[in-house]
């Protein structure tokens, strides 16, 4: 199950993502949105969860969470 992920602080890392999200489960690809002028993140990304039960518990738990100072945004990507 492929998640989105908004309201990401900047200054939040692919790693730091992927880490967040396996908490709750295998993560098969993270990826962070970058803008291609500045390398920096556009402040959101997408996770992939192969086990869906994972991925739902996950969104669950982490949306409106606080992450560096940001309340997260997950829902299912479409």
């Amino acid at each position: 199950m492929k998640l989105l992920v908004r309201n990401l602080s900047r200054s939040t890392t692919e790693q730091e993502l992927r880490i967040l999200f396996s908490a709750h489960g295998t993560v098969t690809e993270c990826n962070l949105v970058l803008d291609q002028a500045t390398a920096k993140s556009k402040g959101f990304g997408f996770v992939v969860m192969p086990d869906e039960k994972e991925a739902k518990l996950a969104l669950s738990n982490l949306h409106e969470t606080k992450i560096a100072n940001n309340k997260i945004r997950v829902k299912i990507a479409q």
